[in-house]
């Protein structure tokens, strides 16, 4: 990310500044106000600090970008307050988020709550039917859940509301959530049990509902929301346009008081709402040490993912998604949360398990071993909904294709699969087939480096379990080379 910053002895090699250099234009204005504009050191400190403070931010408003903004984009959704519900599960093809789901299909909607809210209806489902309606604002906090754990199955209408909605709850509407910021992403999950199953996900998708709040109590509808022109923003420019979309992000994230002292020190070098930070525009001197600020601040996101959470065989176990409650303004771990896999569940209702490495902490490279993954007998994960292991390329985070398109195994894929004499059931991580008599039991692998996540849906609360995270009873087992 920072190859191209040039530094010489410890003096930083330094160009003319220019007159559209946000950050010499920053220094101005804190200038005229009697305000000391920060030197350069504390430039460079002022980019660690917003990387890791905006990574979130930024990942979520390309999403929304390449969601629900650019009907241009090959990862488009639909327009704002519009549900799209997807009739298959994720493959290789989508791109937008890393470690994407391939367990289930999604209902998305991207909700602009500026005007009035939006009320979600669910239907009845099926108690053995998982679902669940993840409720996601701008910045990145889970600030809501309805479906199998959090409601029951019955149906029922909910009412999501921005920031600026003090109305009370309105008769017909069994609870109300309120988002930290106006434009809010609402993720549904359903479960597909196997392919022929899809046909009767699609009819629990066809009972989502979605509409205005005013359309719901039968009302005239308020003055529509003003149009907005969006800065562009895709998931593939974060690294080249991270401060560029990260004042586009914070023109629709309120402040509060959790983040005002970072948000001040983001202005000081031009990156606010309102502003234009172009990184074009900057000195060279400016660009060596936002550049060197950015890699500082990737670099310490990396290594909380590395030992931020619990190692337990191999693999990283922790509970790092939640509500703004749950952060409590600790950005590196919301940083963490949102480069380790965008979207998580809270803990209470999945858990995420996930490693690079086998039992020995030697990284997983299927280009050179085969791998066993052996649940013993009776140790399955313990959860209320059900299970998965999927396959990611090491370097990307994305599904790979393989010769048979499985991008995971989960559990109600068991009564195909052969478990072992001793009852126990292992699975083969390989990128080639491990023959016929084992294929049930294959998770197809990349000729390369591997990144693993098992995912528990409704994880169970009494033991055995894998709750609290990194204390529970149940523990994943280790990779082993295969011999």
């Amino acid at each position: 990310m920072a190859a191209a910053v040039v530094v010489v002895g410890s003096t930083l090699f330094t160009g003319c500044a220019s007159k559209t250099d946000p950050i010499t234009q920053a220094d101005q204005a804190d200038v005229a106000k009697g305000v000391p504009a920060p030197s350069l050191e504390q430039t460079k400190a002022i980019a660690e600090e917003g990387f890791v403070y905006g990574l979130p931010l930024v990942m979520n408003y390309a999403v929304m970008n390449e969601f629900a903004v650019d009907s241009r984009s090959s990862q488009f959704k639909a327009p704002f307050n519009q549900l799209s519900n997807e009739h298959r599960v994720a493959t290789p093809a989508d791109t937008a988020v890393i470690t994407p789901n391939s367990d289930t299909p999604y209902s998305i909607l991207w909700a602009d709550l500026r005007a009035e809210p939006l009320v979600i209806t669910v239907p009845a489902v099926s108690k053995k039917r998982y679902y669940s309606v993840q409720l996601i604002d701008g910045n990145t906090y889970n600030y809501g859940y309805i479906g199998s754990r959090a409601t029951a199955s019955a149906p029922g209408s909910y009412l999501i509301a921005g920031p600026d909605w003090k109305g009370a709850t309105p008769r017909g509407i069994d609870k109300v959530f309120n988002s930290t910021t106006p434009f809010a992403l609402t993720l549904i999950r359903t479960q597909l049990f196997n392919p022929a199953d899809m046909p009767n996900v699609e009819k629990v998708q066809a009972g989502y509902r979605v509409q205005p709040l005013s359309a719901f109590l039968h009302q005239p509808a308020p003055p529509a929301a003003p149009k907005i022109d969006f800065v562009p923003a895709t998931t593939a420019g974060i690294k080249d346009h991270f401060f560029e979309y990260l004042s586009a992000a914070l023109e629709y994230v309120p402040p509060s008081a959790d983040d005002k002292a970072i948000r001040a020190k983001l202005a000081s070098i031009g990156v606010g709402p309102g502003r234009r930070f172009e990184f074009k525009d900057l000195s060279l001197e400016h660009k060596a040490v936002v550049l060197l600020g950015m890699k500082a601040g990737d670099e310490k996101v990396d290594r909380f993912l590395s030992s931020g959470m619990k190692n337990i065989n191999g693999w990283n176990v922790g509970a790092f998604f939640g509500d703004q409650a749950f952060y409590k303004a600790d950005w590196l771990m919301r940083a963490g949360a949102a480069k380790g896999g965008l979207y998580g569940n809270d803990a209470v209702e999945a858990m995420y398990p996930y490693t690079r490495t086998d039992g020995t902490g030697k990284t997983l490279d299927t280009s050179k071993h085969n791998y066993t993954l052996t649940f013993p007998a009776g140790k399955l994960p313990p959860v209320n909904a059900f299970w998965s292991v999927t396959m990611y390329d090491g370097k990307s985070q994305l599904l790979i294709k393989n010769p048979i398109n499985r991008y995971l195994i989960n559990s109600p894929m068991l009564s195909a699969m052969k478990k072992n004499a001793d009852g126990s059931l292992t699975l083969y991580i390989q990128k080639d087939s491990p023959g016929k008599a084992k294929e049930a039991n294959w998770l197809p692998a990349p000729d390369d480096t591997v990144y693993l996540v098992m995912r528990l849906y409704w994880p169970r609360t009494t033991p055995p379990s894998i709750l609290p995270a990194g204390e529970g009873s149940w523990q994943p087992p280790a990779l082993v080379v295969s011999k």
